[in-house]
C-alpha cells in the first residue's frame, strides 16, 4: 500500500492488487478485465511498482490511447506524493525533434556532433598540454621541448580533422547537450513527472534536445510511461531496454486498453513496399555505373512491372486487348478505376492452393540468372549506397540523409519471395489515388494475420505482464491470440449501484447490412432513437455500425426531434465537437462505434446521460479478414474459431467499449441501450448464428434486460422519474 496514493481502495481494488502482486512474484502473465470503477490502472501498477522494487526491475506502462497516457501521468504524480520513485513518460523522436529530422538523419547528425565535440575538446587538452610544456622548456627542461614538438603535431592534426569536421552536419541542440552542464535538466526531470511536451517546452527554452537528454536520463528508473510500439516493435524494444539499462528480464511490462494490442501487433508485423519505393530504385539504379545495377535492375524492374499489371488486370487494364474490351463492356475498366479514392483499395491476389497473382506474374516476367542471386546483389549494393549516403551527409555534401530506396526494395521483395507462403501471412496488393497528380498507384504488401508471432515472443523475454482492459473477456481467445502461456485470470464488473443504470437489448429489427435501406427498417428505428433521445435528461449519445448510418440517423433525427443534433464525421478532429457537446445539456451526438469516440473516452456525470448502439458493429467482411479466419481456423483447428476469434468477439467488444463511455462514477445514473434484436436474449432461438447475446460476458448478459422498441420510452420515463432526474414533470410518452 506504500504506493497506493489514496485513502482506501475501490471495493475489490484490493484483492485485485494482492492476486497481480502474488502473479508478477511468481513472473506469470496477467489477463485483468475490470469495468469502470475497479480501477484497474491502480491496481496493476501498484502492485507492479511493489514487485519492481522488491526485486530491482522497471515497470513499462503502455497504451495506444491519449487519454489513458494522460491519465496514467496524473496517477503517477500522485504516486509520488506519497512515495518516492523516478518516472518518465517516453515518446517517439518523431514528436520531440527540434529540427524534425528523420530517424537517419538524426543518427548521423548525432555522430557528426559528437565527433566533433570530441575533436574541440581533444585540441583543448593538447593546447593545455602544449602551454604546460612550454613553460617547462622555458625553465630549461630539455626533454619538454620534444615533447612540445610532439604535442604541436598532433594539435595540427586535429586542427586539419576540425576544419573537415566544421563543414559537416551537426546538430546545435544536441551539440549543447555535450558542451553544457546539463544536471540541472535532470534534477529539474525528476522532481515530478514530466510530460513529453513539457520536457520539450524546457529544453527549447534552452536549446538542449530533450528527447537525447530523456534517454540518458531513463537509466535504471521506477517506471516509464510509453507508447505500444516501444514494445512491440522488436527493434525499437532492443533499443528501449537498452536505454533504460535493463535486461528484457528486469520489466514488468503492463498494457492498458489491452483489447488494442492485437491490432497493434498486426500492424507492426505488416511490411510493405509501394510502386514510387520501386520506381525510385529503379532510378537510383540507373544513376550508378556499379556492375551489379544491372542484376538489381532484372530482379526489381520484373517485380515492379508484376504490381503495375496485377492491379491494372483488377481494374480491367490487362494487356490483352480482347480482356479490355470485355471488361470495358462488362462495367469494369474506367468504371473500376473512376471509383478509386485516396484511401487504400486492396486487390486480391491470394490463390487457393498456389502462389498468389503477384508472384506468379513477377516469374513469368524475369529473366536473369536466378531471383536469389539477383536479390543478393541488390541488397549488397544498397547498403554500399546506403552507406555513401550516410557519408555524403556526414561530411555536408548533402542537405538531408538519403535513404537508400534500392536497399528498401530489395529487402522487402526478398521477404515477399522467401516468407510470402509461410502461415499467418496473407499478400496482397492495394492501389491509391494520388491527391496532388490523380494519378493511380500501387503497394504489394504482406499481412500479417496472427499477432502471437509479435506477442508471444515479447511476453517470453520479460519479467512478467498485466494486459488490462474493461472488454478482455473471452479471456481463452486471448490466451491464443496473442501466445500466452497459462495466465492468471481475473474479471471484475461494474462496482457501482445496479439501481442506478440500466441496461436494455432493444427489439428493433436486425440491422443486417441487406435490410439498412428498407424504409420501414429506417422509420422503427429512427422513432426509436427518438423516443429514448426524448426521454434522457440531458444529452445522448449514440453508436452506429460506421458513419455512414451516424450520417444518416442524424439527418434523420434533424427532421424529428427538437434536441440539437451533433455529427461526428471521419477525418475530422473530434475534440472540438466533444467539447461542444458536453458543453450542451439537451442534445444528441451520432458517431461511429469505430471511430474515436468509442474507447478511452469519458462522458462523466451529465456529460451524457444515456447510450445508444444502433446496430452490431461488424467489420467490412474483406478478403484480409477473411485470411485472418483461416489463419485462426488452422492456427487452432477449429472451422467456426476464425470467426469467432476474428470477427464476432471483437465486433461485440467494440459493442461492450461503446456501453462503457457513460455510468463512470457510483453516482452517474443512465441508460444504456442496444438496438437491434440480435442482442436479446429472447431472440436467440429464432435467429441462430446470427444472436450474439451470448457473446458478451455472463455478468454483462445478466444486465441485460429484454424490451419491445414500442415499450423503451416507457422504461427510460419510469427509470429517469424514479432519479428525480427530469428537475420537474417526465415528458409525455
Amino acid at each position: 500500500m506504500r504506493f497506493f496514493p489514496y485513502d482506501q481502495p475501490y471495493e475489490n481494488q484490493r484483492e485485485a492488487m494482492d492476486r497481480i502482486h502474488n502473479a508478477l512474484t511468481r513472473g506469470q502473465n496477467v489477463l485483468f478485465e475490470g469495468a469502470c470503477g475497479t480501477g484497474k490502472t491502480l491496481s496493476s501498477l501498484v502492485p507492479a511498482l511493489e514487485v519492481a522494487r522488491e526485486q530491482d526491475k522497471t515497470v513499462v506502462i503502455t497504451t495506444n490511447v491519449h487519454q489513458q497516457m494522460r491519465q496514467f501521468v496524473a496517477e503517477a504524480r500522485a504516486i509520488t506524493r506519497e512515495e518516492s520513485i523516478r518516472a518518465v513518460v517516453f515518446k517517439g523522436k518523431g514528436s520531440m525533434c527540434h529540427i524534425d529530422v528523420g530517424y537517419e538523419e538524426c543518427q548521423t547528425l548525432r555522430d557528426n556532433t559528437r565527433a566533433l565535440v570530441d575533436a574541440e575538446q581533444d585540441k583543448q587538452q593538447l593546447e593545455r598540454r602544449q602551454r604546460e610544456l612550454l613553460e617547462e622548456s622555458q625553465d630549461g627542461d630539455g626533454g619538454a621541448a620534444d615533447a612540445r614538438s610532439a604535442v604541436m603535431d598532433e594539435l595540427e592534426s586535429i586542427e586539419d580533422r576540425l576544419d573537415d569536421l566544421e563543414d559537416q552536419n551537426v546538430c546545435e541542440y544536441y551539440r549543447n547537450n555535450l558542451t553544457e552542464d546539463t544536471e540541472e535538466f535532470f534534477g529539474w526531470l525528476f522532481e515530478d513527472v514530466r510530460t513529453p511536451d513539457e520536457i520539450y517546452d524546457y529544453a527549447e527554452q534552452r536549446q538542449l534536445c530533450g528527447y537525447e537528454l530523456l534517454k540518458e536520463g531513463i537509466e535504471g528508473v521506477d517506471l516509464v510511461v510509453c507508447n505500444y510500439h516501444h514494445l512491440l516493435d522488436a527493434t525499437i524494444r532492443e533499443q528501449f531496454f537498452r536505454w533504460l539499462g535493463r535486461d528484457p528480464d528486469d520489466v514488468i511490462a503492463v498494457f492498458d486498453e489491452a483489447h488494442n494490442v492485437e491490432d497493434a501487433a498486426r500492424e507492426h508485423a505488416t511490411r510493405t513496399c509501394s510502386e514510387r519505393t520501386f520506381e525510385s530504385a529503379l532510378d537510383e539504379l540507373a544513376e550508378t555505373d556499379d556492375s551489379r545495377a544491372e542484376d538489381a535492375v532484372n530482379a526489381l524492374s520484373a517485380f515492379h512491372r508484376a504490381l503495375v499489371e496485377t492491379y491494372e488486370d483488377s481494374l480491367g487494364f490487362g494487356e490483352s486487348a480482347v480482356q479490355r474490351a470485355a471488361d470495358t463492356a462488362s462495367g469494369r475498366g474506367p468504371r473500376a478505376r473512376e471509383r478509386i479514392g485516396e484511401n487504400w483499395e486492396d486487390v486480391p491476389i491470394a490463390n487457393e492452393g498456389r502462389r498468389d497473382d503477384l508472384t506468379l506474374e513477377f516469374l513469368q516476367r524475369y529473366s536473369g540468372r536466378g531471383i536469389e542471386a539477383d536479390l543478393e546483389a541488390a541488397m549488397k549494393l544498397g547498403q554500399e549506397l546506403d552507406e555513401e549516403y550516410e557519408e555524403a551527409y556526414r561530411e555536408g555534401e548533402t542537405a538531408t540523409r538519403t535513404e537508400c530506396q534500392t536497399l528498401q526494395a530489395a529487402a522487402f521483395v526478398s521477404a515477399w519471395m522467401n516468407e510470402g507462403a509461410k502461415e499467418g501471412l496473407y499478400p496482397v496488393v492495394s492501389v491509391t489515388r494520388d491527391a496532388g497528380t490523380d494519378e493511380i498507384y500501387g503497394r504489394a504488401e504482406l499481412y500479417s494475420c496472427l499477432p502471437r508471432q509479435v506477442t508471444g515472443q515479447l511476453f517470453e523475454e520479460v519479467s512478467a505482464t498485466v494486459l488490462m482492459s474493461a472488454t478482455l473477456q473471452p479471456f481463452d481467445v486471448t490466451e491464443d491470440v496473442l501466445g500466452l502461456e497459462k495466465p492468471v485470470t481475473m474479471a471484475y464488473g461494474l462496482q457501482f449501484p445496479a439501481d442506478n443504470r440500466r441496461t436494455y437489448a432493444v427489439e428493433t429489427p436486425p440491422l443486417f447490412s441487406s435490410d439498412r435501406d428498407d424504409p420501414a427498417v429506417q422509420a422503427d428505428v429512427t422513432e426509436t432513437i427518438h423516443d429514448a433521445v426524448r426521454m434522457t435528461p440531458g444529452n445522448t449519445l449514440a453508436f452506429f455500425p460506421n458513419y455512414g448510418e451516424a450520417s444518416r440517423y442524424a439527418e434523420r433525427l434533424e427532421n424529428r426531434s427538437e434536441r440539437t443534433v451533433y455529427l461526428d464525421e471521419p477525418g475530422v478532429a473530434v475534440e472540438d465537437l466533444r467539447q461542444e457537446f458536453i458543453a450542451d445539456d439537451d442534445a444528441v451526438l451520432c458517431t461511429s462505434l469505430w471511430g474515436t469516440l468509442a474507447e478511452g473516452v469519458s462522458f462523466d456525470g451529465e456529460d451524457a446521460r444515456t447510450v445508444l448502439v444502433v446496430g452490431v458493429p461488424y467489420p467490412h467482411l474483406d478478403d484480409r479478414a477473411e485470411a485472418v479466419q483461416e489463419a485462426y481456423d488452422a492456427a487452432f483447428e477449429g472451422t467456426e474459431t476464425g470467426w469467432r476469434y476474428a470477427v464476432e468477439i471483437p465486433t461485440v467488444r467494440k459493442t461492450r467499449q461503446a456501453l462503457g463511455r457513460v455510468i463512470r462514477s457510483p453516482e452517474d445514473i443512465g441508460v444504456r441501450a442496444l438496438l437491434d434484436r440480435r442482442y436479446s436474449k429472447q431472440a436467440k432461438s429464432d435467429l441462430g448464428k446470427y444472436s450474439v447475446n451470448s457473446t458478451f460476458p455472463h455478468e454483462q448478459r445478466q444486465d441485460l434486460l429484454d424490451i419491445g422498441s414500442d415499450k423503451l420510452k416507457f422504461a427510460m420515463r419510469n427509470f429517469y422519474g424514479d432519479h428525480d432526474c427530469y428537475g420537474g414533470d417526465p415528458p409525455a410518452p
